[in-house]
């Protein structure tokens, strides 16, 4: 493809850290090393880039005149159900061209429950659920006890710890106050899902979606059992690992890809990202979440591990994803 500039929006996680921010409230930010990861791959597939930062730093750069061929878009947001929908607005409004999906997307794949609505109206296989604004709404939830318990809009494990495992009803609506207190936002409650658990990284938009591959989620006797929370992502190195498995060679991970690849099309989910599922009782892969904008650290971050399990180099998959969101910039008139 054609040569061209192009801006990265991110927010950097020892910016946030020094203006007083918790080690919490930035988990989902991204560290300098990922940045640079980024700009080098770009650069060494000859593209110009130029650093651009947060939401605000964009608002500023915007107004000041300076304008970009495509954004690598990776920015978080902080405040808000529609955080990470700031930038692909604020780019859609100047009809500048940018990687991942765009705003509505963004803002719907945050909110568990709305996503899960949609998933469920698609016929798209996913586990009941109910969202609990107060702990009043704890009574309506139908299905039997073990439930599992995790804030409805938050991601990088925040708020999913053994805790979220709940054995007994009458425990049910003191658990989601806690979350509620604490996360500021509703609860998600869904049956506790025993089985095995996978990430499916997806390439692509539309009809050239396609599922690159599939890892499965192993704690190791160090984790916190039986979920995998906030601390065991945080700590991968000593209590996850994390293996490649074929769908030709499993067919629960060949029905995982497809049930992955039909949701990540009904969503509108674009360029790149990963859905996860995990197993019921039956052995059946259920859809639990997508993240349309997923982590991108050439080390740590699910999809290039998946890439790296299937020999494809940092750089091929940053070159896939540029190559993905070209097709959305217009050509001058």
């Amino acid at each position: 493809m054609l040569k061209i500039k192009i801006g990265l929006t991110y927010d950097l996680r020892s910016e946030y850290l020094n203006q007083g921010y918790s080690e919490l409230e930035t988990a989902e930010f991204d560290r300098e090393d990922t940045v640079a990861a980024i700009e080098g791959a770009l650069s060494s597939l000859g593209h110009v880039t130029e650093r651009i930062g947060n939401a605000k730093q964009l608002v500023a750069a915007l107004a000041a005149g300076r304008r970009w061929d495509l954004v690598f878009n990776i920015a978080e947001g902080l405040h808000g159900i529609g955080r990470e929908a700031q930038v692909p607005a604020i780019l859609d409004l100047y009809q500048i061209p940018y990687t991942f999906s765009d705003p509505l997307v963004m803002s719907l794949t945050l909110h568990k429950g709305m996503t899960k609505r949609v998933i469920r109206d698609a016929g798209i296989p996913t586990s009941d659920f109910v969202v609990v604004e107060c702990q009043g709404d704890a009574s309506a939830v139908a299905f039997p006890p073990p439930f599992f318990v995790k804030p409805v809009a938050e991601g990088t494990g925040k708020g999913v710890t053994p805790a979220s495992i709940i054995r007994g009803r009458t425990d049910l609506p003191s658990a989601c106050s806690r979350l509620i207190d604490a996360f500021r936002q509703p609860v998600l409650i869904e049956p506790y899902l025993p089985g095995r658990e996978f990430t499916v990284g997806i390439m692509g938009t539309g009809d050239r979606a396609m599922a690159l591959g599939t890892i499965e989620v192993h704690l190791r006797e160090s984790a916190e059992a039986g979920v995998y929370s906030y601390a065991n992502k945080a700590q991968y190195v000593e209590r996850v690992s994390y293996e490649l498995i074929r769908p030709g060679d499993d067919p629960v991970v060949a029905e995982a890809e497809r049930v992955a690849l039909a949701a990540w099309r009904v969503l509108g989910c674009r360029d790149a990202g990963r859905i996860d599922l995990r197993c019921d009782s039956a052995g059946r892969p259920l859809f639990m979440e997508v993240n349309p904008v997923a982590g991108i650290h050439p080390e740590h971050s699910d999809l290039p591990i998946i890439c790296r399990h299937l020999g494809v180099a940092y750089a091929d998959l940053i070159e896939r994803i540029i190559a993905s969101a070209a097709l959305r910039i217009e050509e001058p008139v």
